[in-house]
């Protein structure tokens, strides 16, 4: 399901979105929001894939408000002013609605949503990234990433059945390559891949001989997303 929460400052407006968003199978709206900063903290924390976005709101807009989003997310701008249309989609947007939104319009952009979302998730066989090291361009595949160390800007990249990779990178920029939420940040000096977590006790992460700490600040995020892999 498409993880979704939505920003808007009139309660009514939520209240119709949620209304909307309950007719649609494949849609999980985890939350409204009609406060940018709370929304903002929120997304630092819970990483969505989707977020419906009014654009005019008192605050700060809705554009801004998504050039400063702290991962990347899909968005459906919603406004009932048509001229906005232009800007929002100079931002990649999934869609731009329109006030007051039919349901046929709805669907309609969820769909483009949905198709959007199941490309970023097609399987991670087929996914990889380059990186930089030893002044080559290496590819490695996600499926073969244990864990990520960082150390200042410099990463290490453990591959399973192969050399650590070490490049000059911080992890900050390196999680934005990263697919999430396959990929979670949980220290300030380790990323992991769900996937290849053994076993989780306490705050400490296993996988294979390595132990990786679970910091306080990284510590709800990632139990919340692991709970829910469970």
């Amino acid at each position: 399901m498409i993880k979704t929460i939505a920003l808007d400052d009139e309660p009514l407006a939520l209240e119709i979105l949620q209304n909307l968003c309950s007719d649609i199978a494949y849609i999980d709206l985890q939350k409204t929001f009609t406060k940018s900063e709370e929304a903002f903290k929120y997304l630092r924390k819970y990483p969505v894939d989707l977020l419906f976005l009014d654009i005019d709101m008192p605050s700060i807009s809705g554009l801004d408000f998504y050039k400063k989003m702290p991962h990347r997310t899909m968005v459906i701008f919603t406004t009932a002013y048509s001229e906005y249309a232009v800007d929002g989609f100079t931002l990649n947007a999934t869609d731009y609605l329109l006030k007051p939104i039919s349901l046929s319009r709805f669907q309609q952009a969820v769909e483009k949503a949905f198709q959007q979302w199941k490309t970023q998730n097609q399987s991670l066989e087929q996914q990889y990234l380059f990186i930089r090291a030893d002044y080559s361009l290496i590819r490695i595949l996600f499926t073969d990433i244990l864990f990520i160390e960082g150390l200042d800007d410099y990463i290490k990249i453990h591959i399973q059945n192969q050399k650590t990779v070490v490049a000059r990178m911080t992890l900050k920029k390196l999680i934005e390559k990263l697919p999430s939420p396959e990929f979670i940040r949980v220290h300030r000096s380790f990323i992991v891949p769900v996937s290849k977590i053994e076993k989780v006790r306490n705050k400490t992460i296993y996988i294979k001989e390595e132990e990786i700490p679970v910091s306080a600040s990284y510590e709800t995020a990632f139990f919340a997303l692991f709970n829910n892999k469970s």
